[in-house]
């Protein structure tokens, strides 16, 4: 993996950083060293980035280092700028998690080739598009979790083989904890696992995307 900054000629030098001024701040991903990522750096030139964090990394990967310093030096105020919506988000979840994420810290999002602009006057339109779809997932994994559990009671048994819980059952437990009305016990059933063995596996992947 590799990763770089690129401040644009004529800008503020990379150190500087007032605090208040927004910034046009770009992300540039390919999945190896063999491709060419110079076509999203001149697309995020001409979009107006104030700077660009480039990496070589899977789109698969959690552990993207340049994504999470892009994401820490962005501001209120501030708008992310990608060429598509796939350089960004590893999943549909993981990019409906990032956008409201930015909703919440007021900063604004645009993906050049989709084309998607929540600065634009339908801006808060796509946001509560986002919003609801999260919503919606939510609801399935709470309404698939307590089928499981109900299922589970039925039979006469509360669990039964643990698993290894994957990418995926983590990304469906982090939106159930997200619910107050499921307790973790119930969640942590539904995967089989024991409710340390949740907290460690979330520890660890917290501790991954460091």
């Amino acid at each position: 993996m590799s990763a770089t900054t690129e401040p644009i000629a004529g800008t503020r030098p990379a150190g500087a950083r007032p605090e208040a001024t927004a910034m046009r701040i770009g992300y540039a991903r390919v999945s190896t060293r063999d491709q060419d990522m110079s076509l999203q750096i001149e697309a995020l030139k001409a979009a107006g980035c104030d700077r660009i964090f480039t990496e070589t990394a899977s789109g698969a990967r959690s552990d993207r280092p340049e994504l999470a310093q892009t994401l820490s030096h962005l501001r209120p105020g501030d708008t992310l700028v990608v060429w598509r919506l796939d350089r960004l988000g590893r999943s549909l979840p993981h990019l409906i998690e990032l956008i409201g994420d930015f909703k919440a810290r007021a900063i604004g999002f645009r993906s050049i080739m989709d084309p998607i602009d929540t600065t634009s006057a339908a801006g808060e339109l796509i946001f509560n598009i986002f919003g609801s779809i999260a919503q919606f997932e939510r609801e399935l994994i709470r309404e698939r979790t307590k089928a499981g559990l109900e299922s589970a009671r039925a039979r006469g048994r509360k669990g039964g083989r643990k698993r290894k819980v994957d990418a995926r059952a983590l990304r469906e437990i982090r939106a159930l904890l997200k619910d107050p009305e499921i307790r973790v016990t119930e969640i942590a059933a539904r995967y089989k696992v024991s409710r340390s063995a949740l907290y460690r596996a979330l520890r660890r992947e917290k501790d991954a995307a460091a």
